[in-house]
């Protein structure tokens, strides 16, 4: 084996390296892996990187010449008969290509540390008889629900990655935020960098952005109450870890409701569920096959029964289409 050059897709954002390489090259030894790492055979655009460097889409690792043998076979665990039905009532929209699920909150999309059950490790009960089982192409945080996009070919799923690095991607978020941020529309440009801690790791906003990495999101008040709380669509033009939860804490003063992580006691209301107040509202993409893709996924039961309190009049959910070409018929 020589030399190769990978690039991390979208979709293996924000994985550990030598988990990474783990998944990608399972006859490599842990203890081989830490001494590529300490020679600096393997290299991180270009610079030498530790086993916990977190990567990002579009960078590019350097592979060394590996050891040859056969990667050892995991059986995959068998998908319960009740945790397939749920998945299957997640879908929202299904095709050759593609399938939206509309994820709930509280499921992890991956597996890690703490995680019992997870999304990609039950995603062969959403085959639904294709030969390929369907790829994760991009992320939700645990607590976040809403529109999530899944592959159902390589082909399928090199197509979505090149969309989502290349910002071809719209992505719109609903979030309540306490309290009423000042103003009622505009841009947060504010760099991010991740700092580890006796509590874990944690994304925080850096004033040098040369220290982070640049994260920006538009945002726009579409309702509130009595300035106590406010309804805000949140549209990432970049996807770094956290992202809209640091930018609404430190960018705008005004925490998404229930996340303590980032805003503390200041996230939380006596009288409202405890839960992130954060979902994946709508998604609009160009299609493996061509055209438009366009996804929205209705509001999880305790951010509706927020909606309500407040009085918010929330639009109906469209359902999910695929659109023609501009200029096709």
């Amino acid at each position: 084996m020589t030399v190769q050059t990978l690039t991390i897709p979208e979709a293996e954002a924000d994985t550990r390296l030598d988990r990474w390489f783990r998944r990608r090259f399972p006859q490599l030894t842990q203890g081989a892996l830490q001494k590529m790492l300490r020679s600096g055979q393997i290299r991180v655009d270009g610079k030498r990187a530790e086993a916990n460097t977190r990567l990002q889409a579009g960078q590019a690792i350097r592979i060394p010449p590996l050891p040859e043998g056969p990667a050892p076979k995991a059986e995959p665990k068998p998908v319960s008969e009740r945790d397939a039905r749920e998945l299957e009532r997640m879908v929202l929209y299904r095709d050759e290509s593609v399938l939206v699920l509309d994820k709930p909150h509280g499921l992890a999309v991956q597996g890690g540390p703490g995680i019992a059950r997870n999304l990609d490790a039950m995603l062969d009960a959403l085959r639904f008889d294709a030969e390929e089982r369907p790829r994760l192409v991009h992320r939700l945080d645990r607590d976040t629900s809403g529109v999530l996009l899944l592959a159902r070919s390589a082909a399928a799923a090199a197509f979505l990655a090149k969309a989502f690095r290349g910002r071809d991607v719209e992505k719109t978020y609903w979030a309540v935020v306490v309290p009423q941020p000042e103003a009622t529309e505009g841009r947060i440009d504010l760099a991010l960098a991740k700092q580890g801690g006796p509590r874990g790791e944690r994304t925080v906003a850096v004033d040098d952005p040369g220290q982070g990495v640049r994260a920006i999101t538009d945002f726009r008040t579409l309702d509130a109450a009595k300035r106590r709380v406010a309804w805000l669509e949140l549209k990432p033009l970049t996807g770094r870890t956290h992202q809209l939860r640091v930018h609404c804490a430190e960018g705008l003063g005004t925490p998404i409701l229930g996340d303590g992580k980032y805003g503390g006691a200041a996230a939380h209301l006596e009288e409202l569920p405890s839960q992130l107040h954060l979902h994946a509202r709508a998604l609009r993409l160009p299609h493996p096959e061509g055209g438009v893709l366009e996804a929205a996924a209705p509001l999880p039961p305790h951010m509706r029964d927020t909606f309500a309190y407040f009085g918010f009049e929330v639009p109906k959910t469209p359902k999910p289409r695929r659109l023609a070409a501009p200029g096709k018929r």
